[in-house]
């Protein structure tokens, strides 16, 4: 998602979740936490399985409504770290 762009590196983007054809797996938020309510119930909305917040992001409301509908969360952790520290442990190729 992203607002301001229709296309990054080959990549379509869009204006919102809502606007993202089919389902959404992970929604991955690098924004202020003040900005991460609204985005957490377009992921509600949207039907998604994941909310990740990056390094230094962290909501607790957020949280609690995205579990309370089902959503697994994840907060403060960076996707990239947490992906290299599977791999050194053998658990992705």
């Amino acid at each position: 998602m992203n607002p301001t762009a229709t296309e990054i590196l080959g990549e379509t983007c869009y204006p919102s979740l809502s606007a993202v054809p089919g389902p959404v797996d992970i929604v991955d938020i690098f924004r202020r936490p003040e900005d991460v309510p609204p985005i957490v119930e377009e992921a509600i909305q949207k039907g998604a399985r994941v909310v990740w917040m990056q390094l230094g992001i962290v909501h607790e409301d957020a949280e609690k409504s995205a579990k309370a509908h089902g959503l697994d969360m994840v907060m403060d952790r960076c996707t990239k770290v947490e992906h290299e520290a599977l791999k050194h442990q053998g658990k992705l190729p």
